[in-house]
């Protein structure tokens, strides 16, 4: 009954404040018991029932102006017994200077001593406060013996950390029971935060299986990310759950909240240190600077304009055709960020009349091109929309850009254009090669930055992976092989901007993207993040390479090298040059192919340009075999001719097939095709 009576039912407050007003009067008869000496005759002289008739009002009155028996007992804090200690010093203030007051004015020869004031003062603060404290206790301790109750560990011993073990203490629905703290500190070790007691971290082991521990928390930003990363994998391997507190600028009115400790994400465990950045380059390269941003709805285009809006442009000039993501935007940037030098303009890349408005009217300085097509099957499905979005629509900006001044254009691109195996690489290879070639001719300085995929972003792998969890599964992989490079959208955007500082045109810069990820462990990671376990709860499903699909991203061509910058995280690529008039004579031929809508002629076109391009689990692979055996040809011949060697040329010739790649051809000289 007790145990039902302590971790179950709500006190009424009617209850609480007949218990403290008993406990006033206790401490009333007990201050003159003390200070008497237990002389009940002299206690009697001193009129006791006269103190306790002007304490007990003042007592009552105080309770009910500070509610001293509002709160919650079992979630007694110290800002509960400051305002008890407050309420009982103030009521003992009153009633001694209300008894001189009786003293004076009335007939009555009574005045409470200043002895009685401060003794009683003093007991019933202690005891107030004590029995508050003694039922929390009681409480807890019941409450852990609850098999709903998880014990957790608080990854850090400061104040964040207190303020989570509060916040868990407080919260009726939390069912979480502190058991230790964790911190690096070695002076810190063996001592105790709210009798709960603080282990070095080479102890996690031992404390979670001591404690049962099914949960730890990250109080503030402590550890190290890498570090941080290190314990995430550790308790996901030992069915630890794993959750973290914002910091302290995102509490909600100053107090951390139980509903504000969410469990850590993908991103999370994803995320590497803080990128240094050298900001006065940054901001003397933008300062007072008119900025447009192609794609700028867009996840990365977004956050370059979140980004710039620190470097006080003179004004930014969102360019997109989505205009939902516009309006959303736009809302941030003036309730969010309170930054209004902006102005949306809605409009495509490939629209050359609303480009001519665009700059014509605010004739920028500096341009960032993320617009883009992105999504591989997509493009690898439709070569004439890639080539007309990504490399018409480059092409229509960079042009801009050279006949209205621009000083710098920074185009985005991707790591999928290195080697590329699909329409989608490609299409930003020529971009690539377009806006490289300009920069030779023309004052604009042409810089292109090359990332991988950026967490979170629209159609990447995360936020898929999170709807199949949601939804209960299930998970979908394309291979068990199949690897990719991530970083940070934040992390993406500041390295672009970084980058533009550093280069002098004509650059490919290439970002430190850390240890490429396998998608089956990053799809595994997040269902155990999720609380659901593998094959019981959720199942994970392969469903094999996508059209362009290949199972390893790279950064650099083969043919390519990188040279260090002045930035740890950004290499320059050493690249071949191309020639303008030769590059863009190829590049108006491919464009105008878009109008034909012949995507096998569009394709070989694109693989002229960039012969690097070869097809995987496409039907364009077919371009590469002809492609392939022609070169052959030619070799052979070539090969042939030299050496003067007429007669092997003659029964080559006489052979009735070549063999290539395992599949058969028919003869040389004759129309080539493949004989499936």
């Amino acid at each position: 009954m007790f145990k039902l009576l302590i971790t179950r039912m709500h006190t009424p407050r009617w209850v609480v404040f007949i218990i403290d007003m008993m406990i006033v009067t206790f401490s009333i008869a007990a201050s003159y018991l003390l200070r008497f000496n237990f002389d009940w005759s002299e206690i009697l002289k001193q009129n006791l029932a006269l103190a306790i008739a002007i304490i007990l009002p003042v007592r009552v009155l105080s309770f009910i102006i500070f509610r001293t028996y509002a709160g919650l007992v079992r979630y007694t804090s110290t800002n509960d017994a400051m305002r008890i200690l407050l309420t009982v010093i103030s009521g003992s203030i009153v009633a001694f200077f209300g008894s001189l007051f009786v003293n004076l004015y009335t007939n009555l020869d009574f005045q409470i001593p200043l002895s009685i004031a401060i003794l009683d003062c003093i007991i019933a603060t202690t005891i107030m406060i004590i029995s508050r404290f003694l039922v929390k206790l009681l409480y807890l301790e019941h409450h852990v013996q609850d098999p709903a109750v998880e014990n957790v560990i608080i990854y850090g011993a400061n104040e964040s950390a207190l303020t989570t073990k509060k916040t868990l203490d407080r919260d009726a629905g939390s069912n979480y029971k502190v058991v230790a703290f964790i911190d690096s500190d070695q002076r810190l070790r063996g001592k105790s935060i709210d009798a709960v007691k603080i282990y070095p971290p080479e102890m996690l082991d031992e404390i979670v299986k001591k404690y049962d521990v099914t949960n730890l928390i990250f109080a503030g930003n402590t550890p190290s990310k890498s570090k941080r990363k290190d314990i995430i994998d550790w308790c996901l391997s030992n069915n630890v759950r794993v959750m973290s507190t914002p910091t302290v600028n995102n509490w909600i009115n100053g107090e951390l909240s139980f509903k504000q400790i969410k469990n850590i994400r993908i991103e999370d465990l994803l995320e590497r240190d803080p990128i240094h950045l050298e900001e006065d380059k940054i901001r003397k390269d933008i300062l007072n600077k008119t900025v447009l941003v192609t794609g700028a709805a867009g996840s990365i285009g977004s956050e370059i304009v979140r980004q710039l809006t620190r470097f006080n442009p003179h004004k930014i000039i969102v360019f997109d055709q989505a205009e939902s993501p516009l309006y959303d935007l736009e809302l941030e940037l003036k309730e969010k960020l309170n930054f209004d030098n902006f102005e949306i303009v809605i409009g495509s890349i490939c629209d050359k009349t609303r480009l001519t408005w665009t700059f014509e009217t605010f004739r920028p300085s500096i341009v960032y091109h993320a617009a883009a097509y992105k999504h591989v099957p997509m493009m690898e499905n439709n070569p004439s929309q890639a080539v007309a979005n990504n490399v018409r629509g480059t092409k229509f900006l960079a042009d801009f850009s050279v006949k209205y001044g621009v000083k710098k254009f920074v185009m985005i691109s991707t790591d999928k254009a290195v080697n590329p195996t699909n329409v989608m690489g490609c299409s930003k290879r020529i971009c690539e090669i377009y806006t490289q070639s300009l920069n030779s001719m023309f004052p604009t300085q042409f810089i292109t930055t090359r990332f991988g995929n950026v967490l979170g972003s629209n159609g990447s792998v995360i936020p898929r992976f999170k709807a199949q969890i949601e939804k209960g599964g299930p998970v979908t992989v394309t291979h068990p092989e199949i690897t990719r490079f991530f970083m940070t959208i934040p992390e993406a955007c500041q390295l672009v901007l970084q980058a533009g500082t550093l280069g002098n045109g004509g650059e490919i810069f290439v970002f430190d993207m850390g240890k490429s990820v396998k998608i089956i462990d990053l799809a595994k990671k997040m269902i155990k993040l999720s609380g659901l376990t593998l094959g019981r709860d959720i199942q994970i499903h392969y469903t094999g390479l996508r059209p362009g699909e290949k199972l390893y991203e790279e950064v650099l061509n083969d043919k390519e090298k990188t040279l260090p910058t002045n930035h740890s995280q950004i290499m320059v690529a050493k690249v071949r040059e191309y020639d303008f008039p030769k590059v863009s004579e190829q590049v108006n031929e491919l464009i105008a192919m878009t109008e034909t809508k012949d995507n096998m002629k569009i394709v070989a076109m694109m693989k002229r340009i960039v012969p690097e391009f070869k097809s995987e689990n496409s039907i364009y692979e077919e371009l590469d075999t002809l492609n392939t055996i022609t070169d052959n040809q030619a070799e052979i011949k070539s090969e042939i001719k030299s050496k003067n060697e007429s007669n092997k040329y003659e029964n080559a010739m006489r052979k009735n097939q070549i063999v290539y790649s395992n599949k058969k051809v028919f003869p040389i000289g004759k129309k080539f095709s493949l004989i499936h």
